[in-house]
């Protein structure tokens, strides 16, 4: 299901340029939980019985409300007089968010599980118009969008600093590239993030590699290291190396470093969205997009922390 850049979002997207923390853990907007009910609805379907017979789709809500009210100790999920699909609508709109994420994870797990399973007659009847794996990404989409760290995966909603290695290397790198001289770096970076959240992958690879290119000439320049205005990743790595940004004595240690950083995010970068897609349409998956973002972070923390070390 496609989903729209519109004028108020673009706006906070601009707004959020700069900031350091990408993503937030601590709350669900009222905006999102919306979004998650209208997923819902697509993708289980409405409620409805007659003569005593329940579609699948009422038979997923009775399931997930009797499996909610369980888990938590309680009779029901909000208005008794409400059937079991309006409660679980509605404790994802007003719930605490350890509540929502609970009954979204749960949700998505009948989705991605469940669903699958009904038939094309039972889907038009509970007016089905959402797959189980569009469903899927468009949720994951949602919580980029709104700048939440979580995803679901493989039947679990898992926070994105411990599915990738967001702590240990986006954080570190947006602090480093906020000290003076980095600006055009850090600018590219957040822009690459931007573009990850919001789908554009290919983007993202692309402002990936422009910001760790920056990161290299924005060093060479505090140091005086002479290089060609227009030099590309391989070139600024042989000016680094040359002037002993990395000491020689740990060259000969880490002999495939040098080597990992050539071959790894200028190669991705070049062969997904830098040099043109050729003939045939090229579509990035999210993971690849993803590991482009972390090796750009690592290269940058690893360039930036060993320029801070030199004397």
């Amino acid at each position: 299901m496609a989903i729209f850049e519109t004028f108020s979002k673009r706006q906070k997207r601009l707004e959020r340029a700069g900031q350091q923390d990408v993503y937030q853990y601590d709350s669900l907007p009222r905006p999102f939980r919306v979004q998650v009910v209208h997923i819902l609805d697509t993708a289980i379907g409405i409620y409805y019985s007659s003569s005593g017979y329940l579609t699948p789709a009422s038979k997923f809500w009775d399931a997930m409300f009797a499996t909610m009210c369980r888990e938590r100790g309680v009779f029901c999920l909000g208005d008794e007089d409400e059937n079991h699909c309006e409660q679980c609508r509605q404790f994802v709109l007003t719930a605490a968010t350890d509540g929502a994420l609970d009954i979204i994870e749960l949700s998505f797990r009948f989705i991605d599980r469940f669903s699958r399973q009904v038939g094309t007659q039972e889907k038009y009847a509970a007016q089905i118009t959402q797959d189980a794996n569009d469903a899927i990404e468009e949720l994951n989409q949602r919580f980029r969008e709104h700048g939440i760290g979580f995803q679901y995966v493989e039947g679990e909603l898992v926070r994105v600093d411990s599915q990738f290695i967001h702590a240990e290397a986006i954080k570190p790198a947006l602090s480093l590239l906020n000290q003076a001289g980095f600006d055009g770096p850090a600018d590219e970076f957040m822009r690459a993030f931007e573009h990850y959240r919001h789908g554009r992958h290919k983007e993202a690879i692309a402002e990936a590699l422009k910001s760790f290119e920056s990161t290299m000439k924005a060093i060479c320049k505090a140091r005086n290291w002479p290089h060609p205005s227009n030099a590309t990743a391989k070139p600024l790595m042989d000016t680094l190396f040359a002037n002993g940004l990395i000491p020689p004595e740990l060259e000969s240690h880490f002999a495939g470093l040098r080597a990992a950083m050539e071959s790894g995010l200028p190669t991705i970068s070049n062969r997904t969205s830098r040099h043109g897609q050729g003939p045939d349409l090229v579509t990035i998956p999210p993971h690849i997009a993803a590991y482009a973002l972390h090796l750009a972070a690592s290269n940058i923390v690893l360039i930036v922390q060993a320029h801070n070390s030199l004397r």
